[in-house]
């Protein structure tokens, strides 16, 4: 048995395409692939931690922060979630040497199969960790941009067409259809062609770049069977969690009793057995 504060899966892509999870709890790690197949017991201890300060809480805000941290932090504030909202440029960045250092930075915008197209956007440096994170089978880059700002608004462009959501659910279910993504941007490249050109008109030249070689990634969960009915579970409902580990996909764990949200729980005082 192995317990500690509860952290996001740590999920990291073969050459071949296949993830690998890493189950963090406290200064712990737990090879969950080797699991696949497993009877696992998760017990909650009832105590909760601030990812920030670490003061025990009795709920957590924002992903994982006591109340005030979630008022203070600039990755919690709403322009994080809406990029096209960004302030930095007001002066007005809660934080703002954190806001160059994380927004301030390029950033990639893609297209992913998940629950099925979508478009996304995320920092250059978490390529490609924030596709495993929500699911993708399939990833592909279509620009390149200077901050986190310019990616929320080609976004927002492309989200007249189609959908910058997961339907987490659906993900769960299965693998959705495979997907030509380079058709999708040739075909996105097209029909907005002109409005691409007005967006790029607003900065300096190469802030926005297409990115028209870029290979499609494929990408392979450990997964051996996939749920009927998704049930979701909850420690702050149940506090013992049991079941067989039939598979891991985004930061969902799949149990023969149900799915269970890891990053859902950050900060969480968890054991686990096998």
């Amino acid at each position: 048995m192995i317990a500690g504060q509860l952290e996001k899966m740590q999920a990291d892509l073969s050459e071949h395409g296949e993830v690998h999870y890493t189950l963090r709890l406290g200064d712990q790690g737990v090879a969950m692939n080797e699991l696949l197949g497993q009877q696992l017991h998760f017990t909650y201890a009832g105590q909760i931690f601030c990812q920030c300060c670490q003061v025990k809480i009795k709920k957590s805000y924002s992903g994982g922060f006591c109340f005030p941290c979630s008022q203070r932090l600039a990755q919690c504030d709403l322009c994080f979630m809406k990029p096209e909202t960004c302030h930095f440029s007001q002066g007005t960045c809660r934080e703002p040497e954190w806001g160059l250092s994380v927004c301030m930075q390029e950033h990639i915008v893609y297209l992913a199969n998940s629950s099925g197209l979508k478009v996304g956007i995320t920092r250059q440096t978490q390529v490609p960790t924030r596709w495993l994170d929500q699911g993708a089978t399939q990833a592909l880059p279509i620009f390149r941009v200077q901050s986190r700002y310019q990616s929320g608004l080609v976004e927002v462009m492309f989200k007249r067409h189609i959908s910058d959501r997961t339907d987490w659910r659906k993900m769960l279910k299965g693998e959705a259809p495979p997907q030509d993504l380079a058709k999708e941007r040739d075909q996105l490249f097209e029909s907005f062609q002109d409005d691409i050109t007005a967006l790029q008109s607003q900065f300096e030249s190469g802030a926005i770049r297409h990115l028209y070689a870029e290979p499609a990634v494929d990408i392979s969960y450990p997964v051996t069977r996939y749920p009927d009915k998704v049930t979701s579970l909850n420690f702050d409902k149940t506090p013992e969690i049991s079941g067989k580990l039939m598979g891991i996909k985004g930061q969902y764990l799949i149990l023969d009793t149900g799915v269970l949200n890891i990053r859902k729980f950050t900060g969480y005082q968890v054991s686990l057995a096998s």
